[in-house]
């Protein structure tokens, strides 16, 4: 990407996208993709849980995500998409600070917390994430949002590799201040702890952004019978794309559930070093998302999507084939990064298929889908790893990605913008 392009999608945003964008970068530095991301299933590992159990606790956290996601966009049309924004990362916060204690309860009471807990705070997460593109397309003008998105997906990128470091960090920080051993559960607890307190900060940033409508975003708010008319005057549009949408998330749905797990039970790799592979494929995803603006201006977001979906099948290859920690690390960073171009790219091509008034209901959809594809291989990937081992389940993956490919150019060839067509193509 050329200087002019980086000074052209660097240009100062409004103060309300700035905190906006804050808030963000505390939700990926804490939970979507930072330290939870690294820590989490390593704390699972020390109070004695299986791949089968590991998967059934995240498969609650992605089910309950899932769930929630299309309310949560009904809920945002009918109110407020920040009222919802700032409601889940309250119960984030409530259940990032109270998981850690899982090892403080007696044993037979500590799978049905850890289920309780990540249903909580995975329900803070759709309220929060399916509302936040909505609330992106109501305050930026149409011909800056994939400039906006291509921005916020690198900050989301850079904040999850600061947490990833951190993450890998902090339990020998915390282990050799209280004498602690990193076989046991108390230094990830603490390294738990710290992750919660960002959410707190982000809460307090977003209550300070004050949006104004963009020019081109006003729309009437869903009345009563809004759902039902909604969801049946797109119903067949939104079927397609939930079925895309579910299909391309399965190869990271699987490689990000189980990556830390295959690595520190399969590989023998140190906690520090897959908090650096983790963090490595979050720094790459920076300059990959900020690329995604210059690649749709020129290929468009259909093709964009489409190469990236390919792309990260085939990198997802070596992670499948060659059990070593270089050739999964490879897999990892590489599928990460593409993984963003793909997002920034689909979400704004998905967005602009429908009027402003059912933006938020598309949110929904599609975070419902990618919740179902990662319920779906949480719960049975770790019965699969399990039972016949990890390449099956990541070569399964793999293959459910690479269909994800041609089921979108099928579904979707030929289809234009019911938005402004311009802002499929970024800004220039």
């Amino acid at each position: 990407m050329s200087t002019s392009r980086y000074a052209e999608l660097l240009r100062p945003v409004s103060p309300t996208v700035l905190r906006y964008f804050a808030a963000v970068a505390l939700v990926g530095f804490a939970v979507d993709g930072g330290i939870y991301a690294v820590l989490l299933n390593l704390y699972l590992v020390r109070l004695g849980l299986g791949p089968e159990l590991i998967g059934l606790v995240n498969a609650a956290g992605t089910l309950s995500f899932a769930l929630a996601s299309l309310p949560a966009g009904l809920l945002g049309d009918r109110w407020s998409s920040r009222t919802l924004m700032l409601a889940g990362l309250g119960l984030m916060l409530a259940g990032s600070l109270l998981l850690p204690l899982a090892d403080l309860l007696a044993e037979a009471a500590r799978l049905p917390w850890l289920l309780a807990q990540m249903a909580l705070l995975y329900l803070g997460l759709a309220l929060f994430f399916v509302n936040t593109a909505p609330f992106v397309m109501s305050i930026v003008a149409g011909t800056q949002r994939t400039r906006v998105f291509s921005l916020q997906t690198a900050l989301l990128s850079l904040a999850a590799f600061a947490g990833s470091l951190t993450g890998g960090l902090l339990p020998a920080l915390i282990a050799a201040a209280t004498g602690a051993s990193l076989t046991e559960a108390r230094p990830f607890r603490g390294a738990l702890f710290v992750a919660g307190l960002g959410l707190l900060v982000a809460m307090l940033v977003l209550r300070a952004a004050r949006p104004e409508l963009a020019p081109d975003a006003a729309g009437a708010p869903l009345g009563r019978g809004g759902i039902a008319l909604a969801i049946g005057s797109v119903g067949g549009l939104l079927a397609l794309i939930a079925l895309a949408r579910m299909l391309q998330v399965a190869g990271i749905a699987a490689m990000s559930t189980f990556f830390n797990v295959y690595l520190d039970s399969q590989l023998q790799v140190p906690t520090a070093q897959i908090g650096v592979i983790i963090a490595l494929g979050r720094l790459l995803g920076a300059p990959a998302a900020l690329a995604t603006s210059a690649l749709t201006g020129r290929f468009g977001n259909f093709a964009v999507v489409i190469g990236s979906t390919i792309a990260s099948a085939i990198c997802l290859l070596p992670l499948a084939l060659i059990p070593h920690w270089g050739a999964a690390g490879f897999s990892f960073v590489s599928v990460i990064g593409i993984s963003w171009i793909r997002y920034a790219a689909s979400v704004v091509y998905f967005l602009e298929l429908v009027p402003p008034t059912r933006r938020a209901l598309v949110s929904g959809v599609t975070e419902m889908a990618a919740g179902i594809c990662f319920t779906a291989l949480a719960f049975g990937g770790g019965y699969l790893a399990a039972r016949v081992g990890y390449r099956e389940l990541f070569l399964l993956s793999t293959a459910i990605t690479a269909l994800s490919a041609l089921v979108f150019w099928l579904a979707f060839r030929g289809r234009t913008p019911a938005a402004e067509s311009g802002v499929a193509s970024g800004p220039g």
